[in-house]
């Protein structure tokens, strides 16, 4: 495997994932809310830190990438 599929690989799994966290998270909330309403604010809390513990995940993944496929000058 070519170094630049390999990059392309990893940076769509690294994509791929966050976005599957996003989709779920946001439409699990969003079920949560239409339930409950007057929850609504320790809902939005959660899903926040949830999102950007996935977000952070996702770009730690895209450094560390970086980090592996660096040229080693």
């Amino acid at each position: 495997m070519s170094r630049n599929m390999a990059l392309v690989l990893i940076f769509g799994l690294s994509i791929l994932g966050p976005c599957a966290v996003f989709a779920a998270g946001s439409y699990a909330s969003i079920n949560a809310i239409g339930r409950n309403p007057s929850s609504s604010p320790k809902i939005f809390t959660a899903m926040i830190i949830a999102l950007v513990f996935a977000e952070s995940l996702a770009l730690i993944s895209i450094l560390v990438a970086f980090q592996l496929f660096s040229p080693s000058g």
